[in-house]
């Protein structure tokens, strides 16, 4: 570490080989060392116009001052040429996404829900002198669709920069977003990912680089349908095999029918029809559907009603409803006389 931070400096030392060079006089050369922020100084001197040498200290952990020095010999006079702050620091960086899924093997969330990134930063300095790089990281946010599939083979580098925003100092910082920022034309359909990445900054020992990343896979909202039925249709005798489909059921998830005697009430608990339900994939949207009879869950005449419900780990959502009547009862009308 120490001899590299001596090499960054030597280029300076052909300003003073330059300005030697030029005059019948002497000038002796030397390099300050200034180590912050407590000030120690040391100094290598009778140091030759170019080439390299060790310091005699190591940087301290808020970095250091060197300034390259050379004195003319008549009149007696200093002249600093140039002066480059090293840093000793090391940033390291943590980036993790929560959602309200508690899928652990990658972050994942609904398009219409929220989700949370938190990070966590050290080893930036605190000193006010050190260069930016020393002091700051950068987070970028990145966006990239899934179109209509589910990432395979996904080229990363066509992401979309969302925004990127400047940390500066260590310490923990919580970042909420409330929906998803991938563009679509309908926002509840669309499905991608949402990538955080914490970089540091370019100095003069190194390029930017990336020192922690992580990404939350975005899938759509659920849809579902009843078919087979229609809204106040009634029925006098069997009621016929209805249909029932969802579409992008999110993984994991539970879809299903229930069927409960009255108008449509939202948060009504039904009868499950166990021949309705319908499972999500376990790591991605999954579409499905299949015939239901309904025949033998209406027992009495009446109104009735039909939900499509998904079970997800953001609450129970009702995606389709239908109700019906139902009148199967005979009624005889007579008129009952004598004849005399």
């Amino acid at each position: 570490m120490k001899a590299t931070l001596l090499r960054i400096l030597s280029f300076l030392m052909l300003m003073a080989t330059g300005l030697s060079a030029q005059t019948t006089y002497t000038y002796t050369n030397f390099i300050r060392q200034i180590q912050m922020p407590s000030g120690v100084e040391w100094e290598l001197s009778n140091i030759s116009a170019n080439g390299e040498r060790q310091s005699g200290l190591s940087v301290a952990d808020d970095g250091a001052r060197f300034e390259l020095w050379t004195i003319k010999s008549a009149p007696l006079t200093s002249y600093l040429l140039d002066s480059k702050f090293v840093g000793a620091y090391i940033p390291t960086s943590g980036v993790t996404i929560r959602s309200e899924d508690p899928y652990t093997i990658i972050p994942r969330t609904r398009a219409d829900r929220p989700f949370w990134v938190d990070v966590n930063v050290t080893g930036l300095s605190s000193n006010l002198l050190a260069p930016l790089a020393a002091r700051s990281v950068t987070l970028l946010h990145h966006t990239q669709s899934y179109g209509t599939g589910i990432g395979d083979n996904l080229n990363r580098l066509l992401a979309t920069l969302a925004s990127q925003t400047s940390i500066g100092g260590n310490g923990e910082r919580r970042f909420s977003y409330q929906v998803t920022s991938i563009a679509g034309a309908d926002r509840t359909k669309v499905r991608g990912e949402e990538r955080f990445s914490i970089f540091s900054l370019a100095d003069l020992l190194s390029p930017a680089s990336q020192l922690a990343s992580q990404y939350i896979q975005i899938w759509p909202v659920g849809t579902g349908s009843i078919a087979g039925i229609t809204e106040g249709e009634m029925f006098r005798s069997k009621i016929r095999t209805i249909t029932v489909g969802a579409t992008d059921m999110y993984p994991d998830s539970r879809t299903y029918l229930q069927i409960y005697k009255g108008p449509a009430l939202l948060g009504t608990d039904g009868l499950v029809v166990p021949s309705s339900v319908m499972l999500g994939d376990g790591n991605k949207p999954k579409d499905d559907a299949r015939p239901v009879d309904l025949d033998n869950y209406v027992k009495s005449d009446g109104v009735w009603t039909v939900e499509l419900l998904t079970s997800t780990p953001f609450g129970i959502d009702r995606l389709a409803k239908v109700s019906f009547q139902v009148g199967r009862s005979l009624h005889v009308n007579s008129l009952l006389g004598t004849m005399e």
